[in-house]
């Protein structure tokens, strides 16, 4: 098992974490619909209260936190852990399910807005990870609800900032979560939750893709959730009850880093000291950090 330390604990359900300047980390709170900061010392804040169920969070070329919203899910509680889904069921969708949303929050004042709602008239059903490219646009993944006999196929979407624009890029994927962008930016990466898959399309500008359908990188036998990139190009994916999963994009192979949570769900590198990796055991309620071997990726933006 990797060493680690401590950070944060009593979380309710962390996803999201974003390593600020100040050394601070901002996680959402899935369960409690929450934007929060955990300090140094591991105290947490509350900076917004946001309802619905804040899933992944980026910081934007304006210094304010953009939010992937899932609208919310159902849970379970089984041996002291905690679980996004009705296990007898597999219905993740709750019964007053309304849709889901991006919005922006200011980290001074906890204020949100409401970006977008709707793609081509269809309803968001579950937005899940955001990644900002360095000409102020953002890339996020529509996951999708399950309920008990049928399971929404995903997206990926390209957005601006300012609520005036979003584009479906992709559609039909197999429960899209993690999203990032590899380090000359020329191409975007997507982990499937449901296959266990990393897929790629490269890139011709901002928001468009050169190929409709995405290129597989790697085939596990796992479910994947958030990623993260290194700087040397490696993808670092979260994969529930397996730890950590570092692909290669090049030839696809990967191993595995063991971490102490079946639903170790994301993972992010610090700005001021790129070897040092953040990663939330969200069924237990912790933000751990760890020592990485490798360097992190630099985000476009941060605060």
């Amino acid at each position: 098992m990797t060493d680690f330390r401590e950070l944060a604990t009593g979380l309710q359900f962390p996803e999201g974490p974003v390593a600020l300047a100040d050394r601070s980390v901002l996680v959402v709170e899935i369960r409690r619909g929450t934007l929060s900061r955990v300090d140094p010392d591991g105290t947490v804040a509350v900076v917004a209260n946001l309802g619905g169920g804040p899933n992944g969070a980026a910081i934007g070329p304006d210094g304010a936190a953009y939010v992937c919203n899932n609208g919310g899910f159902r849970w379970t509680e089984r041996a002291g852990m905690v679980f996004p889904i009705d296990i007898a069921t597999g219905a993740s969708e709750p019964p007053d399910f309304k849709g889901g949303w991006i919005e922006r929050v200011d980290l001074v004042t906890g204020k949100a807005e409401r970006l977008y709602t709707h793609v081509d008239g269809h309803r968001l059903q579950s937005p899940n990870d955001i990644v900002f490219d360095r000409q102020g646009g953002f890339w996020f993944t529509d996951l999708g609800k399950t309920r008990h006999r049928d399971v929404d196929r995903g997206g990926l979407y390209y957005a601006r900032t300012d609520g005036s624009e979003v584009v479906e890029v992709a559609y039909g994927l197999w429960g899209p979560n993690g999203v990032g962008l590899s380090p000359g930016g020329d191409r975007v990466y997507v982990a499937e939750s449901f296959s266990g898959r990393l897929m790629a399309w490269d890139l011709d500008g901002p928001g468009h893709v050169r190929q409709s359908r995405g290129a597989c990188l790697a085939a596990t036998r796992g479910h994947f959730d958030s990623l993260a990139v290194e700087a040397g190009g490696a993808v670092v994916v979260a994969a529930l009850s397996q730890g950590l999963c570092v692909v290669d994009p090049d030839d696809g192979r990967h191993e595995y880093v063991a971490l102490p949570d079946p639903m170790t769900t994301n993972v992010c590198f610090a700005p001021d000291d790129p070897r040092t990796a953040f990663v939330t055991l969200s069924g237990t309620g912790r933000l751990i950090a760890l020592e990485w071997p490798r360097p992190g990726l630099d985000l476009a933006f941060s605060a």
